[in-house]
């Protein structure tokens, strides 16, 4: 069974007299432990998407359904509700609260979205803190941090809430070749021990070349679906 599947679901803004149309009327599935990719120009609906499947935005036709819910069906609570407890977020500048340390970052969403009692956090905290091979740095502030520590933290603070879905967007833009080349192989590893689903949006080509599945858009339309061999 499909982990997300998209129904002819379109995206309106409307600006002034003038309504823009960010997502044309798409249709595609993603199953559960898939690591799949968003690709195409600036402009072509990619963040917007990753929106809709994240619940921080509604699509204003059509139906998706992510985990077995119809996300488009869901009130601003409900859909903050249903966030927490099944979706993980990778942003491209990380995001990292600058007053709190590393642990204290991963283990902010454990406090503010799930509300755990205190020993189950420190588990998970402690946990996701040697996954992510970052046990030896988790008393620094993010300023203390390279960028590829920052993002190992952010992918360990995705994770914490044990979420289904992991949506990322850009998130090796801002990484060197070796850095971006240790974080995707980590979240690889993620993925493949915890069977959660990573999505991304991404122009960043190190990424593309190894993600399983490629989604291409073009002006809010799915031109393209390659998987495996058929990558170009």
């Amino acid at each position: 069974m499909s982990l997300v599947v998209a129904e002819a679901i379109t995206k309106d803004y409307q600006t002034g007299d003038i309504i823009i149309r960010a997502i044309g009327g798409i249709s595609f599935a993603i199953d559960p432990a898939s690591f799949v990719s968003f690709i195409g120009p600036s402009g072509s609906g990619k963040t917007t998407l990753l929106n809709i499947i994240g619940c921080l935005d509604a699509p204003t036709s059509g139906r998706l359904t992510v985990a077995g819910t119809d996300v488009g069906t869901l009130d601003r609570r409900q859909g903050a509700a249903f966030r927490g407890a099944n979706i993980g977020f990778i942003f491209q500048d990380f995001n990292l609260l600058p007053v709190l340390t590393a642990y204290e970052n991963i283990e902010y969403p454990l406090i503010m979205v799930q509300k755990v009692p205190p020993e189950e956090r420190r588990r998970r905290v402690t946990a996701l803190l040697e996954t992510v091979g970052m046990a030896d740095q988790a008393k620094k502030r993010p300023d203390q941090l390279s960028g590829g520590q920052k993002q190992r933290v952010a992918i360990a603070r995705a994770l914490v809430t044990n979420p289904k879905i992991v949506l990322a967007d850009e998130p090796t833009a801002n990484l060197d070749s070796h850095t971006a080349h240790t974080v995707i192989e980590l979240m690889k590893k993620i993925r493949d021990e915890r069977r959660t689903t990573f999505i991304f949006s991404t122009h960043d080509q190190k990424l593309v070349d190894e993600v399983e599945i490629l989604f291409t858009l073009e002006d809010g339309l799915l031109k393209n679906q390659n998987n495996g061999e058929d990558k170009p």
